[in-house]
């Protein structure tokens, strides 16, 4: 599910085609076609600048919404980023709100003690920094582990019932998607105590390739879920 035309889906395309696999999408900024749950293995939701709330401006969101609780309701493998973990956090019951700051730029966040059990984060750091473009957040249910923390945002991973995966974070960026997202969202940086200024943020690219790589470790485990299923 891509929601702008520049939040793209990044390393996760290299992901899928170095495995072999088939990536198809629906671009909702262009259609509203979607698929029969049956017709894929994995759902990945991508980020995108509106509110899960912005319905009114955005109607699709309705029908993405209910795309998505049939997704999970029918055990299949659901990843979804910024926005998408939004979406995903709300589906199981969740609040969706905003948060106390803008968090933009790379910061670092930790991982919880709940996180070494998880499949899919057992293997990162136990801190590192990832880039992030969100203002809002979420409270999780119970029945959901919170597998990631950072000091301006409570929920930063998350994971659900062995097959639905929750980041706010971004590592699956590119350095071309970093500079698109500073040029259209660009009315969103609004320097504060976790919004760095671009250059700060073009300065520490040194950085993406640690993300980059964290997210290979993490779609490692995605595979082998895929294989198992």
């Amino acid at each position: 599910m891509q929601h702008v035309p520049f939040e793209s889906p990044e390393r996760i395309s290299d992901w899928v085609m170095d495995k072999g696999y088939a990536l198809s999408g629906t671009l909702l900024y262009e259609s509203t076609h979607f698929p029969l749950q049956s017709e894929f293995d994995l759902l990945i939701i991508l980020g995108g600048p509106m509110g899960l709330y912005d319905e009114e401006r955005f109607p699709w969101l309705v029908h993405e919404k209910v795309f998505i609780k049939e997704t999970i309701r029918q055990q299949k493998l659901v990843f979804g980023i910024c926005l998408g973990a939004q979406l995903i956090a709300e589906a199981l019951g969740g609040k969706v709100y905003r948060n106390s700051y803008m968090e933009i730029g790379w910061h670092p966040v930790k991982m919880t003690e709940e996180s070494q059990n998880s499949v899919f984060f057992k293997q990162f750091p136990r801190e590192y920094d990832p880039f992030h473009w969100h203002g809002d957040t979420f409270e999780l249910p119970d029945e959901v582990k919170t597998a990631a923390i950072s000091l301006g945002c409570a929920n930063q991973a998350f994971e659900y019932s062995g097959h639905v995966i929750g980041l706010q974070f971004h590592l699956e960026s590119s350095n071309d998607s970093i500079k698109k997202l500073i040029e259209y969202c660009s009315d969103e940086i609004e320097l504060d105590r976790y919004v760095q200024h671009p250059d700060q943020m073009m300065d520490q690219m040194s950085l993406l390739a640690h993300s980059n790589y964290h997210f290979g470790t993490f779609a490692r485990y995605i595979g082998t879920e895929l294989s198992d299923s």
